[in-house]
């Protein structure tokens, strides 16, 4: 038995190691990524000044160089917003339509269709917008007649970040208790104002998660965006305007850059870096100042409701006599 039971305690011990250092792996790639970009990122930034580093022409390999990356921070940008909005329009009005407004045998058949998006490489998406989507906007919708740009690039992303709004919004929707639905219908709400007025009210934090895993895919995504963006370092001023996004000019110029060009790039990484920094900051302290409302509000109404004192035990017959 003693046997038996050092064999346990050893493989306790062994497997809290093991998951421990899974833990700190995770940690000291984060710091060795992090400490890569700044060392590299901000001497050249410094060098060449906040003015020029966010300018507006980018010629990195001209006579006078220029590094200017304001017009693709702008174009990524837009290309984010956008295509966020599609895809949580879309992508919410799925998981609600899942949730309670389709026949029980066809929920579990959509929602494997949908979870299918995001097994499928990215290059196939890029390939898809630029064979269906650029040459349909090119010859129907746009008036210049060019169907690269932003418009071609959200449209994709916001297909590629469906599955991700999907999935964390009908998980975030099936978490609130089912009382709230059968409360609010016993109380004369229709089955539209209860999803609407109280399960989407109650779901909203996972719902914002997934907006925000949403937009770190987008604003992640290269090889779809490269493919359908027309890859012009332009200042966008219109929706069908070839444009290039900072994902897209690390991707283009890694290979075949070097010296301050590359150096440029790596700066580029860390623009992405701090927005994806700040992105995920803003949301813990969204949810933060929302729980310690909430908190607020449940101690007022403890302190507003009064306990009501007991009656004594002569109290009734005296009422009586």
């Amino acid at each position: 038995m003693k046997s038996i039971y050092g064999f346990v305690h050893v493989r306790e011990k062994l497997m809290r190691g093991l998951f421990l250092a899974c833990a700190l792996f995770s940690v000291v790639a984060l710091a060795t990524i992090t400490v890569f970009l700044l060392a590299n990122g901000l001497p050249f930034i410094a060098e060449i000044g906040l003015g020029e580093f966010f300018g507006t022409r980018w010629a990195p390999l001209s006579d006078t160089p220029a590094y200017g990356i304001l017009s693709m921070l702008v174009a990524s940008l837009y290309v984010t917003a956008l295509s966020v909005l599609i895809g949580v329009g879309i992508g919410l009005l799925t998981a609600i339509c899942l949730y309670k407004f389709c026949p029980r045998w066809l929920v579990s058949p959509i929602r494997q269709m949908v979870n299918l998006l995001s097994g499928i490489p990215s290059v196939i998406f890029g390939l898809f917008g630029m064979t269906v989507i650029v040459p349909f906007i090119r010859d129907y919708i746009s008036p210049s007649g060019v169907g690269y740009g932003i418009l071609s690039s959200a449209l994709v992303l916001g297909i590629m970040i469906l599955p991700t709004i999907v999935s964390v919004s009908l998980d975030a929707m099936q978490a609130v208790p089912g009382s709230y639905f059968e409360g609010a219908l016993a109380l004369g709400s229709t089955r539209e104002q209860a999803t609407f007025r109280v399960m989407l009210p109650a779901a909203k934090s996972g719902i914002l998660a997934g907006v925000v895993l949403a937009v770190g895919r987008a604003i992640g995504e290269t090889m779809a965006v490269i493919m359908v963006v027309g890859n012009s370092p332009e200042m966008p001023v219109s929706l069908f305007q070839s444009v290039r996004t900072l994902t897209a000019n690390i991707a283009l110029g890694a290979t075949e850059m070097k010296g301050d060009p590359e150096r440029a790039l790596i700066a580029t990484g860390v623009v992405l870096f701090v927005f994806t920094l700040l992105l995920n900051t803003s949301f813990s302290l969204l949810k933060r100042d929302k729980t310690e409302k909430d908190d607020r509000k449940s101690r007022r109404k403890g302190k507003n409701s009064t306990p009501v004192a007991p009656a004594k035990p002569g109290s009734a017959k005296e009422a009586q006599s």
